[in-house]
């Protein structure tokens, strides 16, 4: 590949690289594949930038990437880290929450337009007007959500840790639980609250992986284990389903993305199934390749997260845009519903 093809976004042939999901192209060779590597961590040091992937990216950004993981994870490493520049392989509300956390470096985005279904399912007016409904109530946020939702917020969460951010407040006190009616309901269930009322939003891609593909997987598949995210339409179903004994109680696990990486790293099984966004599936393979990993449901593909191509991360770095700006009096709000969780508990790898 030349470098000029490069840098348009395009093969030596003329295929397109923002075209398709990353994972099945045959006319992306090797070659081409180093030399866009090559060009992306060259322009990262002129520009002194941090690339940060998160797990539901195609194999190759995950594989240029400094660092890999869910959106919270990273954030934390990007305020860790020195580098001037933070490039984000995520979407929006990911590079946002980069910027809260640090606020002096340049965030940068390869596509602004790369946005989420969950964060969208509720806005800061909505919020406030849930708020005024309940007096008193602690509005705990998931970190799928946008900076001005999490200024309105009293602490956030993520996936691995919801359970202990909720248990961590006084029993009395009601809680009001967003957006994600999933991880809300799993919440619930583990914590046996009562006084909790959660919004009820969801991530397309999530609600979409059904109680019937899991039980029709898991019925062709007996002897593989079952990890679900607790975002899935599926997972309260799963769990219900295993105390019935209709799936394997012992092989049906419900896990924050780290925390299905942990458990890839143990597991002893031949075969897993995968109920989450089928990017994960390479970082899973990655950990433990002696394991056939199999998505639950194929087409759990979320089309924001691969609205970060080859091509956007290489025009990104090279002309500096998509920049992230958050206004600075919700971005200290939002910072203190963030750092209200880190008091309460230190996040894990775990994450989202």
């Amino acid at each position: 590949m030349s470098s000029t093809a490069a840098e348009v976004g395009h093969t030596a042939d003329g295929a397109d690289l923002a075209d398709g999901d990353g994972a099945d192209r045959t006319d992306w060779d090797r070659a081409d594949r180093a030399d866009w590597a090559a060009q992306v961590r060259r322009l990262a040091r002129q520009r002194d930038a941090v690339i940060l992937a998160h797990n539901y990216q195609v194999p190759e950004i995950q594989d240029v990437a400094d660092h890999v993981g869910d959106s919270l994870a990273l954030s934390r490493l990007a305020a860790a880290s020195t580098a001037r520049t933070i490039v984000f392989a995520g979407v929006y509300f990911m590079a946002e929450t980069a910027k809260i956390l640090a606020p002096d470096r340049t965030v940068l985005i390869p596509d602004s337009r790369a946005g989420c279904s969950l964060a969208d399912s509720i806005t800061a007016q909505q919020v406030r007007e849930w708020k005024a409904e309940h007096p008193g109530a602690a509005v705990v946020a998931y970190v799928n959500t946008t900076a001005e939702v999490k200024a309105e917020s009293d602490v956030c969460c993520t996936s691995s840790n919801a359970i202990q951010i909720v248990e961590s407040l006084p029993a009395g006190q009601e809680v009001l639980f967003l957006p994600d009616q999933f991880l809300g309901a799993h919440v619930q269930r583990a914590t046996g609250r009562r006084n909790m009322r959660i919004w009820l939003g969801e991530c397309h891609v999530h609600a979409g992986i059904s109680p019937a593909d899991l039980r029709r997987k898991a019925e062709a598949d007996t002897e593989a284990e079952l990890f679900i995210h607790p975002e899935c339409g599926c997972s309260t179903a799963a769990l219900w389903q295993a105390g019935m004994g209709d799936l394997p109680a012992g092989r049906t696990r419900v896990l924050s993305t780290g925390g299905m990486l942990d458990a890839a790293r143990s597991t002893r099984a031949k075969a897993v199934l995968v109920a989450t966004e089928t990017g994960m599936l390479h970082q899973l393979r990655r950990a433990n390749p002696a394991v056939r990993w199999e998505p639950v449901n194929p087409n759990a593909v979320c089309r924001f997260m691969k609205m970060i191509t080859p091509a956007t991360l290489l025009r990104c770095l090279r002309d500096g845009v998509d920049e992230v700006h958050v206004d600075p009096d919700v971005a200290d709000r939002a910072r203190r519903a963030v750092r209200a969780m880190i008091a309460t508990g230190t996040p894990s790898a775990a994450g989202e």
